[in-house]
């Protein structure tokens, strides 16, 4: 596959600095180890950029084999939103920022929970099904309503503001979640 044809992938959190590198570096992985034609990068609404990902995270990150040491947090705008091809926010939040980025983007963003929920209903993309298809099946009868509030369902709790959490743990979270929706967008 050339690379332009490569799945676009952006993982959007608070600050940059924790969840949304560990879920694009876990979707990183997942993907080189399926050989998958996929770019992911990932930004903070809130993000100062340069930043690098906090010492936990890093240390959260190592001890799943990722490796964010050279991370760089960068803010999201409007660009990025629309050069994707999949907008993944870590809360309802960042779903709701993103689409006020770039309103034409809720089709195609979501929650990395409620992603993982949505495609596991819907089923694997089918081999002749586009990504807008597939996602289009995922995103059937959902509002953007839907994203008002806060939800246990939808949002992965960030460690480093809530004690309900410990990195590890959400680490585990994101690459189990990770590799489920890419499970789902390229079955086997």
């Amino acid at each position: 596959m050339a690379p332009s044809d490569d799945v676009r992938i952006l993982v959007v959190c608070s600050a940059n600095q924790c969840r949304s590198p560990l879920a694009a570096a876990a979707l990183r992985a997942h993907a080189a180890e399926r050989g998958l034609p996929v770019r992911v990068a990932s930004a903070g609404v809130l993000a100062v950029p340069g930043s690098a990902a906090t010492s936990s995270t890093i240390d959260a990150g190592r001890r799943r084999g990722l490796d964010l040491a050279d991370h760089q947090s960068r803010r999201v705008d409007a660009r990025l939103v629309a050069g994707a091809d999949l907008v993944i926010g870590l809360e309802r939040a960042h779903v709701r920022e993103l689409v006020v980025l770039q309103p034409s983007s809720f089709p195609r963003t979501f929650t990395l929970r409620e992603l993982a929920r949505r495609a596991a209903d819907v089923g694997p993309r089918a081999p002749d099904e586009s990504m807008a298809q597939w996602l289009a099946r995922a995103q059937a009868g959902r509002r953007p309503t839907d994203m008002l509030g806060t939800s246990p369902d939808d949002d992965v709790a960030d460690p480093t503001v809530s004690r309900s959490v410990d990195h590890l743990t959400m680490a585990e979270e994101l690459d189990r979640l990770a590799d489920q929706v890419l499970g789902l967008l390229f079955p086997p």
